[in-house]
């Protein structure tokens, strides 16, 4: 989904616009709840791997679900991965096509299908936790700490896809971030059951920016915390420049960062996501940052995957 998100919806507590939209809120659960009911789940003879969020964009689906696919090619599996086809998210699927075999369709049971016909034995769906119509063997949420769940309310009083209480149907947390113990408990509250872990990001090819003047810019869920990694690695950011998830960058907007750049003497420096939506030309003038997933207690969380496959 692109948008812009507006800044109330991480406001702490309740808002004007987040009273004024909670109509709109209430008709969106509603009719997702009729949906919920109304649908008849698929089990497949595969393990089904869900990675996903209730937060509107950057929480690290996409990083994390690469990480899974590594974790299970290492004990002798051979996974694929499930997106759903909407055009806007080729930036992911091109992600994603860099490590494993991607089956992309509008219909995640179809892509399902045509992953077992081609011989894979587990399917990894990046996204896919609002989906009902597919019994999943594990599911993981994602969830960044420095957004969380916002303002908490439902989109688009908020930016929830659901309420806090669907954690009940996820199996694991994957925070990205520093600890938080509030909002542990508060997990703890609606699920007892459910296993929590913290990610981080570390980049793999920092030497490339130190002691270097850099311009940053980026067109992801959360652009904030890209530009926060940067400078928690005592990289020298002296302008950020923030666009919608999956933006699409005009040859003017790049333009613009190159004239930046020549002035002050900076490197221009992106995410990988934002490099995949470049042409060719647009990706030779812009770094793409590297990043590695790094998850705190990682045994603990291969065993709890390998049990499930």
């Amino acid at each position: 989904m692109k948008l812009n998100k507006p800044k109330f919806w991480n406001y702490s507590g309740i808002s004007f616009w987040s009273i004024a939209l909670y109509p709109l809120s209430l008709l969106f659960f509603l009719i997702s709840l009729a949906i919920r009911l109304l649908k008849i789940q698929k089990n497949f003879p595969i393990p089904i791997i869900c990675v996903g969020n209730i937060y509107i964009g950057g929480t690290g689906k996409t990083p994390l679900a690469l990480e899974i696919f590594k974790i299970i090619k290492s004990i002798g599996k051979n996974p694929g991965f499930i997106k759903k086809n909407y055009e806007y998210l080729y930036d992911e699927i091109k992600m994603l096509k860099k490590n494993g075999k991607v089956f992309s369709n509008k219909n995640r049971e179809k892509a399902i299908d045509s992953l077992i016909l081609s011989k894979h034995d587990v399917a990894i769906l990046d996204d896919g936790f609002q989906d009902f119509s597919i019994k999943k063997n594990f599911s993981i949420l994602c969830f960044n700490s420095k957004q969380l769940i916002g303002n908490g309310f439902i989109i688009p009083a908020g930016p929830l896809r659901e309420g806090i209480k669907s954690i009940k149907r996820a199996d694991c947390i994957v925070i990205n971030g520093n600890r938080n113990e509030q909002f542990e408990n508060k997990i703890s509250n609606i699920n007892k059951n459910v296993k929590i872990f913290y990610s981080k990001y570390k980049i793999i090819n920092l030497d490339k920016f130190k002691n270097k003047k850099v311009i940053a810019f980026a067109g992801i869920g959360n652009p904030s915390n890209f530009f926060e990694i940067l400078k928690e690695n005592n990289i020298n950011v002296i302008k950020t420049h923030s666009f919608p998830d999956h933006h699409n960058y005009s040859e003017k907007e790049l333009e613009n960062i190159v004239q930046e750049s020549k002035k002050n003497l900076a490197l221009i420096v992106t995410t990988e996501k934002d490099h995949c939506r470049m042409n060719e030309e647009q990706q030779l003038i812009c770094n793409q940052v590297k990043v590695n997933l790094e998850i705190k207690n990682k045994n603990e969380f291969i065993n709890l995957i390998k049990n499930k496959i």
